[in-house]
């Protein structure tokens, strides 16, 4: 067997963290087998040619079994590849990297290990709690809170009279249990606990209260998986710079809001999440004939996300994209024009601005008598493409691929901005009811968001020149550095 495999842990939070032996490996290996809740900026160390095989375990959702990953390392392996197993953290603290290097030694496959910062020790110090502290605690327990045979630990009433810091993992869903169980052992009501999720979460947040207070103050906050328990003194501490700091809020998708809180994490801001947005896919159906029997066929998509959409129904479907040989393609922006070229086509039309308002004008002066615009878009997607495009008697026929279900997350301090990427979001954050903070400046991606915003908020906000999440992140650094 020529194959290999290296067990690697990513750490927890940006791609800088992880080790340089990790980032080596991932440099030059073949196939990566990788977790969620890694920075996916790691991803793009990896070779082009490269097999990537996602098999992320996530609370209440369905994932692979274990007994599958460690059969896939062995196969990788088997087939003489360069095999990285990417694990978030450390994949020897309740990572089952232990399992994995059990199954490799069993089947004779030659493997490293390569260690990484666990979550249990990164959470907390991202929010300044230190799990040892010479005069406060001068031990620390990693305990996980969810057993496959039990929703809590067994030897509940050993940890409540241990007097270190306990950190909990997996244990957000028996919070309530955990904290009602350790007082019941013997545990002061008034021991400060911590829930905190930070790291590569999508759901970013800090709850800080007693044993007594935790649960119903997390839930309260609208806390979300994945997130870490600290019990003890630590927990009350706050040991991050106490100099400016800079809290800004995430709207948008899931996905976009991972694209910004990358960029934010560099930059040492502090972000928190104002919305969540979900995206699923309408049953909208797409005239695969129209746009495979004629030419003069023009395709539009105003994100990367309708274009994902969009092949993912193709495939579905069963078509074949050489019967969209004869469309042409256009865009708004240089990300969704890297979203197309991901599937083999590059953009005919990209306008140097990227507004709907751009690439209508844009289409207008491409557009023979003869052709046809289809925009494939989400349901909350803006009218200004079909708008403009009638005003010159050119029809356009739009079709919705997906939409986006946003729900507002509750605050509990203070905002400095908070960053929209859409008008869905704004419209979604005003129908809410959402109370806006005089103080709190606005940052919006371009102006159809901005008269969004204006329209239902009745304040103008900031908005970056560019319709990208790096536009946004450099307007936001630009504005706060002429306000100190």
């Amino acid at each position: 067997m020529s194959g290999q495999v290296s067990i690697v842990g990513a750490g927890c939070g940006g791609p800088e963290l992880i080790t340089v032996r990790g980032l080596e490996l991932l440099q030059r290996c073949e196939v990566v087998i990788y977790d969620d809740l890694i920075a996916g900026e790691l991803l793009d160390a990896v070779p082009e040619t490269a097999e990537r095989i996602p098999v992320g375990k996530r609370a209440g959702s369905r994932s692979p079994k274990q007994e599958y990953i460690n059969e896939l390392l062995i196969q990788k392996a088997g087939e003489g590849k360069r095999v990285v197993r990417l694990k978030g953290g450390d994949p020897f603290v309740f990572g089952r990297g232990g399992e994995e290097s059990l199954a490799l030694a069993g089947a004779g496959v030659p493997y490293t290990l390569v260690p990484g910062i666990s979550s249990a020790l990164a959470i907390p110090m991202e929010f300044g709690i230190p799990v040892t502290h010479r005069t406060v605690s001068r031990s620390v327990h990693i305990v996980t809170a969810h057993t496959a045979e039990r929703a809590l630990p067994e030897n509940i009433p050993q940890l409540a009279a241990l007097e270190g810091t306990l950190v909990f993992l997996m244990g957000l869903r028996s919070l309530k249990e955990l904290a009602q169980e350790l007082i019941a052992a013997g545990k002061s009501p008034d021991t400060p606990a911590a829930v905190l999720s930070g790291g590569n979460s999508p759901h970013p947040g800090a709850v800080r209260g007693t044993l007594a207070s935790i649960a119903e103050r997390t839930e309260k906050a609208g806390v979300l998986p994945p997130a870490v328990i600290v019990v003890g003194e630590v927990a009350q501490m706050d040991l991050r710079s106490p100099g400016p700091s800079i809290a800004v809020g995430l709207t948008g998708t899931e996905e976009f809001q991972q694209k910004l809180a990358a960029l934010l994490d560099r930059h040492g801001l502090n972000r928190r999440q104002v919305q969540r947005g979900k995206c699923s896919p309408t049953e909208a159906p797409i005239p695969w004939k129209e746009l495979s029997k004629t030419a003069g066929n023009w395709i539009v998509f105003t994100s990367g996300r309708g274009v994902d959409f969009f092949f993912r129904r193709l495939a579905q479907e069963k078509g074949d994209v050489r019967s969209l040989s004869r469309c042409l393609f256009a865009v708004i922006g240089e990300k969704t024009a890297e979203a197309l070229a991901a599937h083999g086509i590059r953009a005919d039309l990209c306008p140097g601005v990227f507004t709907g308002k751009a690439l209508a004008q844009a289409l207008l002066r491409r557009l023979a008598p003869e052709e046809t615009v289809y925009l494939f878009d989400s349901v909350k997607g803006s009218r200004v493409i079909p708008e403009t495009l009638a005003e010159q008697g050119i029809s356009c026929r739009r079709i919705s691929l997906y939409d986006t279900i946003y729900e507002t997350v509750p605050q509990s301090e203070h905002l400095r901005y908070i960053l929209f990427g859409s008008a869905g979001g704004v419209n979604a954050l005003a129908d809410d009811g959402y109370e806006w903070d005089g103080d709190t400046i606005p940052i919006c991606i371009g102006p159809v968001c901005a008269r969004a915003f204006e329209n239902r908020f009745h304040q103008r906000p900031v908005v970056s020149p560019n319709i990208t999440a790096e536009s946004m992140v450099e307007t936001l650094l630009t504005h706060s550095s002429s306000k100190i």
